[in-house]
């Protein structure tokens, strides 16, 4: 989000085109670059991910953005600033990963709402604050002569200082995970974390933050707990090569009633084997129809957060066109890059707020997948009246770029979140959320590849031709396909929301039977057996 108040008038300073048409393709590029990169290692962070963590893949993403931005603030031409964004790309699998942290950390359905909503908060953080630093610290030379003077190095990289703002808080980010973040892998969460260590006692230091070292203690000590064996030392039993000498026949344990068992933590030999399930297995149908989904959605926002910049930065034309509705017309904003950044971090705040007390009480209310169906349709309506805002009388352009922002916004924000709760809830076993997470940030990743470049492309064709509109009435349609293929997505059945099954045990001691609540799936299995 922080290029797009400049990218229109970083390409017009490279001097590729003295065809102002055309700037909009080469913008389209720029942003496409990163995308495309990250589309082709998407699968592989994913995997990766399943195999070492999720932190250490978190981290290389941080760092592999911060190495981007600087060397896309370095940018002397085109083709160095396509080959930073491709960095950034290649090196950062973050989305996909970060969306499987969630669902991790996250199993209880009616806390979904709220805990999806959590990525778009941060989000909208910055799109508050990228666009607005993009915006004014961009040819810092112009923007401030008083301070930057001609000749230095604010001159000769004009874009070089609003990418320095973004590498330094991205290391401020690097260094908060390694202190902080904690692992969600089931696998490897067990496993010892120096980083983590050293936030503890840093934050044990300061009676500010004492207490957020509390829950890290009470996890540790349930560790210690679950370690301790279940009887005393001298009554622990010899092995468990017999019947004789199995849990269920001992007279010495006492059975306990446990309120609920998750499935993915008793079958344990189901468990080692979802480690390794088979393509076939991990995308199911419904798998595969959230995949494409999301796919879709990404290329029609996508298109929509790089065209609309460039919509607003594209000049009025020097002789006015014909204008023949409702499709012939041709016409522009003609705004600055400051403008911009004001007005896309607006629309930043006002994302933040519904994130933060809207949309979990609708997800709630409606669920997400009927909600993902509204939206899914309604879509396409918004790329149709986009274009037509330059044709409002001039005091009220200003009125319907808010309106459309905010129509905008608020079906993004709910969008996303429903897609992501659908994806997770129908995954076969969470232990393939990294690989499922990772393919569909792939997808998303190509389709936001795509889409800035094809728009673009359309764009520039249709000033051309004079109809302007082209680009977001091509976008309508691909939200159309994404409709269809939306209304074929089923309510999944959540490992978590198993309806529970009552499997009776019997007390060895007392003599009284209890009872003890289990998963669905385990109950069948223990039926079986």
């Amino acid at each position: 989000m922080g290029i797009f108040p400049y990218i229109y008038f970083m390409i017009e300073d490279f001097n590729i085109t003295e065809d102002k048409n055309k700037i909009s393709f080469y913008a389209g590029m720029v942003t496409s670059a990163f995308t495309f990169a990250e589309f082709s290692t998407g699968l592989l962070w994913g995997r990766l991910s399943d195999k070492v963590g999720r932190k250490p893949v978190l981290l290389t993403g941080l760092i592999g953005t911060a190495l981007s931005v600087l060397i896309f603030g370095f940018a002397p031409n085109l083709t160095v600033a396509l080959i930073a964004r491709a960095v950034g790309g290649l090196l950062n699998g973050n989305m996909g990963v970060l969306q499987t942290t969630v669902a991790e950390l996250v199993t209880a359905k009616e806390h979904q709402p709220r805990a999806y909503t959590i990525m778009p908060v941060v989000w909208c953080l910055g799109s508050i604050v990228g666009p607005m630093i993009g915006g004014a610290l961009a040819r810092p030379c112009i923007s401030y002569p008083g301070l930057f003077l001609p000749g230095s190095i604010w001159d000769k990289y004009p874009y070089l200082l609003p990418n320095l703002f973004s590498a330094f808080i991205v290391l401020i980010g690097v260094i908060n995970g390694v202190l902080f973040l904690e692992e969600t892998h089931a696998g490897k969460k067990q496993k010892p974390d120096r980083g983590l260590e050293l936030g503890n006692w840093i934050l044990s230091g300061l009676p500010i933050f004492r207490k957020c070292t509390e829950p890290r203690d009470e996890k540790s000590k349930m560790a210690e707990m679950e370690a301790q064996p279940l009887i005393d030392h001298e009554e622990q039993l010899p092995g468990y090569r017999t019947n004789e000498n199995s849990p269920e026949s001992s007279p010495r344990i006492r059975s306990a009633s446990v309120a609920s068992v998750p499935w993915d933590a008793l079958d344990l030999e189901n468990g080692r084997e979802n480690l390794s399930l088979g393509i076939s297995k991990i995308f199911t149908r419904s798998v595969v129809l959230n995949i494409v989904s999301f796919g879709i959605l990404a290329f029609h926002t996508m298109t929509f957060d790089q065209l609309f910049p460039v919509f607003l930065s594209t000049a009025p034309p020097d002789h006015p066109r014909e204008i023949s509705l409702p499709f012939k017309f041709v016409d522009g904003f003609g705004l600055d890059s400051k403008t911009i950044g004001i007005i896309l971090s607006a629309q930043g705040a006002y994302q933040l707020l519904i994130n933060m007390f809207l949309i979990p009480p609708v997800l709630k209310r409606f669920g997400a997948r009927r909600l993902f169906r509204f939206l899914v349709i309604a879509y396409f309506s918004l790329y149709l009246i986009t274009p037509y805002l330059v044709l409002l009388p001039e005091k009220y352009r200003m009125l319907g770029v808010g309106m459309v922002l905010v129509w905008k916004c608020t079906f993004a924000s709910m969008a996303y979140p429903s897609n992501a709760i659908l994806t997770a809830d129908s995954a076969p076993s969470h232990l393939a959320l990294g690989t499922i997470n990772g393919v569909a940030a792939s997808t998303a990743s190509l389709c936001r590849a795509f889409g800035p470049t094809i728009s673009g492309i359309l764009y520039a064709v249709g000033l051309q031709t004079g109809y302007s509109g082209l680009a977001w009435w091509c976008s309508a349609f691909v939200a159309i396909g994404g409709a269809i293929v939306g209304f074929q997505i089923q309510e999944p059945q959540s490992h978590t929301d198993s309806k529970m099954a009552t499997v009776p045990t019997n007390d060895a001691e007392a003599g009284q039977p209890e009872t003890t609540q289990v998963t669905g799936r385990a109950a069948s299995a223990i039926s079986e057996s």
